[in-house]
């Protein structure tokens, strides 16, 4: 699927990964709601890049929020042919600490946010993607979701959002499976370790293990780079049901 001329979501598109995205799809022609919740930088965003950029003050885990997001870019642009998932939050929570257990609700809100989040609005995007006339393969949408290595490799202290971004990885084929019926593609992004505000806000005793563990380059990956992947999952018609690492080949250790 070319860019130009379709409409894609973008969650958690104010800042960070998201906002890398929204740029990205905007070069090549694309226009772009982007959902989030914090109000003045979304709209600090879509300010300053134009027209074509829509601000959508969204709770991806809630459902009226996000039907009520949808409803807005659909009156705005007239259709939705990608969405893309980079809203999440992180935690850093043994299972037993020093205070005992981990609080129930610290778990809950990560896989709310994460998974439960994401699939909110797979599944609200993907309703109205099912409306698009398909191109000559039939395609109609794109769905692309953010992981983590910690999928896969989580830490110490990982288990709640290890957890989340496991799920987001596990349910890749089988929304893939269940949308291919629409020609919906679905793919997801496990990104390491980058240079975004949720990074940025970690001290070095947190960013230079992590650093040193990446093994070439040895640095924090730029947001661009995740973009240009997000833009190739779009322009790649036979990429579908994978999940891609882009993580420097890191294998992160225990802590």
């Amino acid at each position: 699927m070319e860019l130009s001329h379709k409409v894609a979501i973008v969650t958690g598109g104010a800042s960070g990964l998201g906002l890398a995205t929204v740029e990205a799809y905007l070069s090549k022609g694309a226009k772009v709601a982007i959902f989030d919740l914090n109000v003045e930088q979304g709209q600090a965003v879509a300010a300053r890049l134009g027209a074509n950029v829509l601000f959508c003050q969204v709770n991806v885990s809630d459902e009226g929020s996000v039907q009520a997001g949808i409803a807005k870019t659909m009156d705005a642009f007239g259709a939705i042919h990608v969405a893309v998932n980079c809203a999440g939050i992180g935690s850093a929570a043994r299972t037993v600490g020093r205070n005992g257990p981990m609080p129930l609700d610290v778990f809950s809100k990560v896989i709310t946010v994460n998974l439960i989040g994401t699939f909110n609005v797979t599944r609200l995007a993907a309703a109205e993607m099912q409306k698009n006339e398909g191109n000559a393969d039939g395609e109609r949408g794109v769905i692309i979701n953010t992981a983590s290595v910690a999928a896969f490799d989580g830490q110490v202290g990982q288990v709640a959002y290890s957890a989340s971004k496991g799920g987001v990885v596990g349910m890749t084929l089988p929304l893939a499976r269940d949308l291919a019926a629409i020609g919906v593609r679905v793919n997801t992004i496990a990104p390491g370790i980058f240079n975004t505000p949720l990074m940025n806000a970690s001290p070095d005793t947190v960013k230079l293990p992590l650093i040193e563990m990446t093994q070439f380059p040895k640095r924090l990956g730029h947001p661009s780079e995740y973009a240009m992947l997000a833009v190739q999952m779009v322009e790649n018609s036979f990429l579908n049901g994978e999940t891609i690492r882009i993580d420097g080949a890191i294998r992160m250790a225990p802590k």
